[in-house]
């Protein structure tokens, strides 16, 4: 690594391709090749959408594919988690409500308007039309502990903390009687996990109630839909392994004293063989590895991201 990578992701400008399909009876995926994905289910009598895109303007796509297959009114906008880039475009549904875990509006309260902020500031290309987005923040109008389950008609929609991993407040959206699931960011398939409010400990054990439920279909934060249980399990054994790979080289480094920047370089250069084809993989790293370091040297849960310490952290990481 010896020239200065651009900071984050703003020098990524490329726009993705979208694919919009139909991945299990009631559920479908809005993805885009690496790019955050939408999961939506059509009910009986209404429509739930999983994770917002990033600004209404983005959003607007996703209404209209939505209703290239249904008519029904958008009911429900569910947040995996608390990140910008999954939750500015919630207005663009004009939801009746606006779901999420009380531990992920407990997140929006603490650290949502520095995570904003810093979020814009990493990746602008996944802000489009960012002028769109209203004042303030994405308030959830219900919240929940532990399970949630709701009845669009006659199907059952279950709203679950299966345990904490990228943030703390992840929160899958299942479909019982399908066995499909909107995994939000604690699943990536062929796409690098943002690790930065992770819980790196817990992030494996979380990925095994997830597999224990036993989905045939999921939609990934991130990358193509999985449509069958050999799919699902790649996924979920890939994301598994990076969060166990990026962690084991950390705890090693703080183990014999080594410093941030001797850790970063030597676990970059361990998983680049492996892991540099996944979308986002130069993005992810440096966060990836200074949470890893803080969860390693005994900070049990994850520091404010401001876009402040975001560009010191790169600087002295990559500069």
């Amino acid at each position: 690594m010896t020239e200065t990578k651009k900071f984050a992701s703003q020098a990524d400008l490329e726009e993705k391709q979208v694919t919009f399909s139909q991945i299990s009876e009631h559920a479908w995926a809005y993805t885009a090749e690496g790019d955050p994905n939408t999961g939506i289910i059509v009910g009986d009598d209404c429509v739930l959408v999983a994770d917002t895109q990033a600004t209404p303007a983005m959003a607007a796509d996703v209404v209209r594919r939505i209703r290239e297959v249904t008519d029904k009114p958008i009911k429900y906008v569910v947040l995996t988690h608390y990140h910008a880039v999954r939750v500015l475009g919630a207005a663009g549904y004009q939801p009746e409500h606006i779901i999420a875990s009380q531990d992920t509006r407990d997140l929006i309260v603490e650290r949502g308007e520095q995570d904003k902020a810093s979020e814009i500031g990493r990746f602008p290309r996944l802000f489009q039309n960012v002028e769109t987005v209203p004042p303030g923040m994405t308030w959830p109008t219900l919240t929940f502990t532990g399970k949630m389950t709701l009845w669009l008609g006659q199907l059952e929609v279950q709203l679950i903390q299966l345990g904490r991993g990228h943030t703390k407040g992840d929160t899958v959206v299942w479909l019982p009687e399908e066995r499909t699931l909107l995994s939000g960011d604690l699943v990536e398939f062929d796409a690098t996990p943002y690790a930065g409010d992770a819980y790196f400990q817990d992030w494996p054990y979380t990925l095994d109630n997830i597999a224990a439920l036993g989905p045939k279909a999921l939609v990934p934060g991130r990358g193509a839909a999985l449509t069958t249980p050999e799919q699902v399990a790649k996924g979920l054994a890939g994301t598994r392994s990076f969060i166990a790979d990026v962690y084991a080289s950390v705890q090693e480094g703080v183990k014999a004293g080594r410093d941030l920047n001797t850790i970063y370089q030597d676990t970059y250069a361990k998983l680049k063989p492996k892991y540099s084809q996944w979308a986002i993989f130069d993005h992810c790293m440096p966060f990836d590895v200074s949470r890893a370091y803080d969860e390693a040297s005994g900070h049990a849960d994850p520091r404010i991201w401001t876009a402040e310490r975001d560009i010191e952290m790169w600087k002295a990481l990559e500069g």
